[in-house]
C-alpha cells in the first residue's frame, strides 16, 4: 500500500519586503502546494489585534482529538465480550501488526506498549549497551534519549539543521568514533530526516541506522515509507499522535532475525509462542493489549483521509505564511515525498515583528483564537543528563575524562538558536476546512502589522 506521490520542497525564505513580495514569492509557494491551484491570498489584516483590544480573528475551536465513532465503540466491546484481552490468546494485536506492515510496506511489524518501548526493544534486540555510542538529535522528545540511557549507552548529540528542524546529517560523520554503534535519526514533526546522507555516512562504516518515526505515520522518503529506509523504524500511538490508541507503539523491519529478537525481548525473553517458560535472553513485558490493537484498527480506517487533509491544508498554509515577513516555514528535503504533519512548524524572527518576543507573539496568537507553542528546549542541556552522567554507572563505564569530553562534543549552537525561534501548530489544527488556514494566516498577518505597538505595550 505504498503511496508514491510528488510532494513539494519548502523553498526560499521570506525577504525583507514581506507582504509586498506576493508576486516574487508566488513561484516558491506554488512549488510547495501545486495541488492547491492559485497562490494563497493573505487576507488584509483589518482592525486591532485582539491582544490590543480588537475582535479575535476566530472564536471557534479547532478540530478536537481523537476522532471516534461507532467503529471504536464496536471494536472495544468486541474485545470485552471475547474475554481475550491480552495478545497471548487474542487476535487483534496480530491483525493490527499485519495491517500496519502492509500499510508501510514492511515485512514484519511488532506492536509494543508505547513508542518508548518500541525504541527500547529494538535497541536491546541489537545488543546496544554499556560502552556503545548512539548518535541522536537534540531536537526531539526525551523518549529518544531515554531509550539509549536505559541501556547505559551514551547518547551523542549532533546539531540540528535549522531550516528543516531535523538532525543535520552533514555533521554526523564528524561525531562518529570507534564506539559508535548506531545512528538514531528522528523524523521530527512528520517530516523526514536526510536519509540519503545518513545512509551514505553509516554504510561504509558498518553502523546501523534505526529510524525514530514516532511522529511520522505514513511519511515517505523517495516513495518509501519511513521505518523501511533504515534497518528498522519505531512508531508511537500515544494520545496526541496521528494514529492513536491512548498509548501504544510499533517496530517495523524487513529483518526477520531482528524481528524475532525484538519479539522475545518485549515478551520477557520468551519465544514467539510464549506458552512455556523457556527464555531466550533477558527481556521485559512491553506487550500491546487487545483493546489498544482494536482501537488502532478502527483508527486506521481514517488514517489516509486524515493524512491527505493535513497535507492539503499545510500546503495552503505554507503559501500564505511565506508572504509574511519574519515567518519561515520548515523546509523539507527534496527526498521527502510525503510529510505526515504531526506538527506544522515555522521559525519566528522577532526583528521582523518590531522586536516582539516569541512569547509575546504566542500570546497575541492565542488572543486571536490560534493556539501555538514554542516547541522543545535544548535536550542536550537538560539537567537530568548531567545528573545521570555524574552517577555511578556512567562514571564507572565511561570514566570522568570521557564524560567531560562529552560536553564539548555535543555543543549544538544551531539547535540552541532554533529553540528560541520555533513555533508549532498541532496536527489537529490541519484537519478542518480551508477557512481555518485563512484564520491562521490572517492572525499572523494582523500581529505582524501591529507588532511594534504590541511590543511597546508588552514593555510598558
Amino acid at each position: 500500500m505504498t503511496i508514491n506521490r510528488a510532494r513539494r520542497t519548502f523553498l526560499g525564505t521570506v525577504a525583507a519586503g514581506g507582504v509586498s513580495l506576493v508576486t516574487s514569492q508566488s513561484g516558491q509557494a506554488a512549488s510547495q502546494g501545486a495541488s492547491q491551484g492559485a497562490v494563497t491570498r493573505v487576507p488584509a489584516p483589518t482592525g486591532k489585534p485582539a491582544v490590543l483590544g480588537g475582535t479575535p480573528v476566530r472564536t471557534a475551536a479547532f478540530p478536537s482529538w481523537p476522532v471516534q465513532d461507532a467503529r471504536e465503540e464496536q471494536a472495544l466491546v468486541s474485545v470485552l465480550k471475547s474475554g481475550r484481552w491480552g495478545r497471548g490468546g487474542g487476535s487483534q494485536v496480530k491483525a493490527f501488526e499485519s495491517a500496519y506492515a502492509t500499510a508501510t510496506g514492511a515485512r514484519h511489524c511488532l506492536a509494543t506498549a508505547n513508542g518508548t518501548s518500541a525504541l527500547l526493544t529494538v535497541l536491546a534486540a541489537m545488543d546496544i549497551g554499556a560502552g556503545d555510542e548512539v548518535i541522536v538529535p537534540p531536537y526531539t522528545f526525551v523518549a529518544t534519549v531515554n531509550a539509549v540511557l536505559a541501556l547505559n549507552a551514551l547518547p551523542v548529540f549532533v546539531d540540528t539543521d535549522i531550516e528543516t528542524f531535523q538532525i543535520d546529517a552533514t555533521k554526523i560523520a564528524a561525531a562518529i568514533t570507534p564506539q559508535t554503534r548506531l545512528i538514531l535519526p528522528v523524523h521530527l514533526g512528520g517530516s523526514v530526516a536526510d536519509m540519503d546522507t545518513i545512509l551514505a555516512t553509516a554504510g561504509p562504516r558498518n553502523i546501523a541506522v534505526i529510524e525514530d518515526a514516532c511522529q511520522s505515520h505514513l511519511a515517505q522518503w523517495k516513495g518509501r515509507h519511513v521505518g523501511t529506509v533504515g534497518r528498522a523504524g519505531c512508531f508511537s500511538f500515544q494520545a496526541s499522535k496521528n494514529l492513536n490508541s491512548g498509548e501504544g507503539g510499533a517496530i517495523i523491519t524487513s529483518d526477520r532475525a531482528l524481528a524475532d529478537r525484538a519479539f522475545a525481548f518485549h515478551n520477557n525473553g520468551r519465544g514467539d509462542a510464549g506458552t512455556d517458560f523457556s527464555y531466550r535472553h533477558t527481556g521485559l513485558n512491553l506487550r500491546l493489549t487487545e483493546f489498544q490493537a482494536a482501537l488502532l484498527l478502527a483508527q486506521m480506517t481514517r488514517l489516509e483521509a486524515q493524512a491527505t487533509r493535513r497535507e492539503t491544508n499545510a500546503a495552503y498554509l505554507t503559501k500564505g505564511l511565506l508572504q509574511i515577513p519574519g515567518i519561515t516555514p520548515a523546509r523539507m528535503y527534496p527526498g521527502v515525498t510525503r510529510n505526515a504533519y504531526h506538527l506544522y512548524m515555522f521559525r519566528y524572527d522577532a526583528a521582523s515583528f518590531g522586536g516582539l518576543t516569541r512569547a509575546g507573539f504566542l500570546k497575541a496568537l492565542k488572543a486571536e483564537g490560534v493556539p501555538a507553542s514554542g516547541g522543545y528546549s535544548p535536550l542536550n542541556k537538560e539537567p537530568f543528563l548531567a545528573a545521570t552522567f555524574a552517577g555511578t554507572a556512567y562514571q564507572r563505564i565511561y570514566g570522568a575524562p570521557a564524560m567531560k569530553a562529552w560536553e564539548e562534543r555535543t555543543r549544538t549552537p544551531q539547535n540552541d538558536r532554533l529553540c528560541e525561534q520555533a513555533v508549532w501548530l498541532t496536527q489537529t489544527m490541519l484537519l478542518g476546512p480551508r477557512e481555518d488556514m485563512d484564520h491562521v494566516i490572517e492572525a499572523v498577518a494582523r500581529i505582524q502589522r501591529h507588532a511594534g505597538e504590541i511590543a511597546r505595550q508588552s514593555n510598558d
